[in-house]
């Protein structure tokens, strides 16, 4: 398995729109508090998103090495609703609410069970690997971006 491969995500499946990505609260994660640490929050969606391009057959390696595309957080609204806590088991998951020609926004939550504990609006631009300026997104990437676009949502 390369780091390009997909593994499998439980709960999701490739022609669903909404991505789900399990992950666990680790000591490492938390602060003294015994609560996750706020920015960690930020790396447990990159971390979701990263797994969603990945299952989509681009790892992030090979769309800078094969495409010369990089893409990188723009913006973020995020609203943290309930705290997380050493141990827990989160889901995190990722929703494309708007696909362009060169960015994307995400609406992503992180989820204790039922209970919503963060809900972020993630704004992401494709950039040229070389020159870190914008580009248009590869034609047959944004044929699958647009393919898992919430309904709704224009182009």
């Amino acid at each position: 398995m390369t780091s390009d491969t997909p593994f499998p995500i439980p709960g999701s499946q490739p022609e669903s729109r909404l991505f789900s990505w399990p992950t666990r609260v680790y000591w490492e994660d938390t602060d003294a508090g015994g609560l996750v640490y706020h920015a960690q929050y930020l790396a447990f969606l990159e971390r979701a998103r990263t797994e969603w391009v990945r299952a989509l057959g681009y790892g992030q390696d090979g769309l800078r090495r094969d495409h010369g595309l990089l893409f990188v957080v723009a913006g973020m609204q995020i609203g943290f609703l309930k705290p997380a806590r050493l141990d827990d088991a989160l889901e995190v998951t990722v929703e494309l609410r708007r696909c362009r020609r060169a960015s994307l926004i995400f609406a992503q939550s992180v989820l204790r069970g039922p209970d919503r504990l963060i809900s972020a609006e993630v704004r992401v631009a494709a950039v040229d690997a070389q020159h870190q300026r914008p580009c248009a997104i590869p034609p047959e990437l944004y044929a699958q971006l647009l393919a898992r676009q919430a309904p709704g949502d224009g182009a």
